[in-house]
């Protein structure tokens, strides 16, 4: 039987073979990276992701409707959904005493974009 092994070590240092795949020449710029972090940071949170799972299921979604759901004082919503509007990902308006929200798809399509393949 013969020792192959030698040769294939030959074969590799004689750098004939790479030993993987070179990395992607264009990944994330500074920019972009810096925006996708904000965005990962609001949906960080359970509760904001349950929040923007509702009002995308809902089309839009009065405050008062999320309190029971979410089991959360206005408060908190107000707070979670500043934060979800900050990043970009929900607009509301305001009507009377309450705010409706809606997701912002534009900006669910602008994420997946570059998180996509280069």
């Amino acid at each position: 039987m013969i020792d192959m092994t030698s040769h294939v070590i030959e074969w590799f240092e004689s750098g004939a073979v790479d030993c993987c795949a070179p990395v992607a020449t264009e990944g994330l710029n500074e920019r972009d990276a810096e925006e996708l972090a904000r965005v990962f940071s609001a949906l960080a949170d359970p509760v904001r992701l349950r929040l923007l799972s509702l009002v995308a299921a809902g089309g839009e979604v009065c405050s008062c409707n999320l309190e029971g759901p979410l089991n959360k004082r206005q408060s908190t919503i107000s707070h979670h959904t500043s934060i979800l509007h900050k990043a970009g990902l929900m607009s509301g308006t305001r009507r009377g005493r309450w705010m409706y929200w809606r997701v912002v798809p534009e900006r669910l399509a602008a994420v997946a974009q570059l998180l996509g393949p280069r």
